[in-house]
């Protein structure tokens, strides 16, 4: 079954989506809303800058119930070894042994999560306006929903646990590598490990890059990415494997949410807003 085409005012057609937002969807207050269009710059820098703020007083401010979460980190840990993928203290102590190495994965913790996501945005924002608010939907999302496990299931790093012989990186090479320790430790609730947004939101660079990508070796620096950030979290005992898998189940989460209401994931949305005055004459947009 092939496609079916919706002509655009200037003799541009455009590749319908199957399952997306049409025209006939956009009529009416709500079918405004889903509608694609050109993102507003002092609006999203408004909007990040607000959000992440808010994310991090609603993160900050879940009480910090120390027993429950020492408690559930050892339900973890024995989880993991009945499971056999309990080699988090092996890599830990692996990669401490080498000084620098440890150090640059320290900064990598304390710095890539936000300075990569928001270059993502950027580049969506500038190349790939159309697709832009779906994909910020999906980020959006995925932080909301990962505030709800932190409540619900306070859990203690493994640089925390009692009796698991785990080394906090960051105190050990006195590197300025995490709010959760040191003196910025009070600034920060140390009980927020699962899930791991580190994971959910670098797999969400990830994905980004790698499916709107034109560029072969940027699109495998994609998917490398959240590969060493999976490395980086367990290297520096922030995070066990099973807090990664939390960070895979809140980006399902948020990618569902953007599915459901753009009718269409993100990747498979026009590139650029329709009717908008950047667009090429004679552009055909498809999925």
């Amino acid at each position: 079954m092939t496609d079916s085409t919706v002509t655009q005012p200037e003799g541009r057609e455009e590749v319908a989506v199957p399952g997306a937002v049409t025209g006939e969807d956009r009529r009416g207050p709500l079918g405004r809303m889903r509608r694609p269009r050109r993102p507003r710059l002092w609006f999203e820098i408004l909007l990040i800058a607000v959000s992440y703020w808010t994310y991090s007083l609603i993160r900050n401010a879940v009480p910090e119930q120390r027993h429950e979460a020492l408690r559930n980190a050892d339900w973890i840990w024995r989880a993991e070894h009945r499971i056999g993928i309990s080699v988090e203290q092996s890599v830990n102590h692996a990669v401490n042994s080498v000084s620098w190495l440890i150090v640059g994965m320290n900064y990598y913790y304390a710095t890539l999560h936000f300075v990569v996501t928001l270059g993502v945005l950027v580049w969506l924002y500038r190349w790939h306006p159309g697709r832009y608010a779906a994909t910020r939907l999906v980020l959006f999302a995925t932080t909301g929903v990962a505030l709800v496990g932190y409540y619900l299931f306070p859990l203690a790093p493994p640089r925390l646990m009692r009796g698991g012989h785990f080394v906090d990186t960051v105190m050990v090479h006195h590197t300025w590598g995490s709010m959760a320790s040191g003196d910025l430790k009070h600034m920060s609730n140390q009980y927020a490990a699962m899930p791991s947004m580190h994971i959910g939101w670098s797999l969400w660079c990830g994905l980004t890059i790698f499916a709107l990508a034109s560029v072969p070796w940027v699109r495998v620096l994609g998917l490398l990415y959240p590969a060493a950030t999976l490395l980086v979290i367990v290297a520096t005992a922030n995070h066990f494997w099973l807090d990664a898998v939390g960070g895979v189940l809140c980006l399902a989460f948020g990618c569902a949410v953007a599915r459901a209401w753009y009718g269409s994931l993100p990747h498979a949305l026009p590139r650029l807003v329709p009717g908008s005055r950047r667009e090429p004459a004679g552009a055909v947009q498809s999925a």
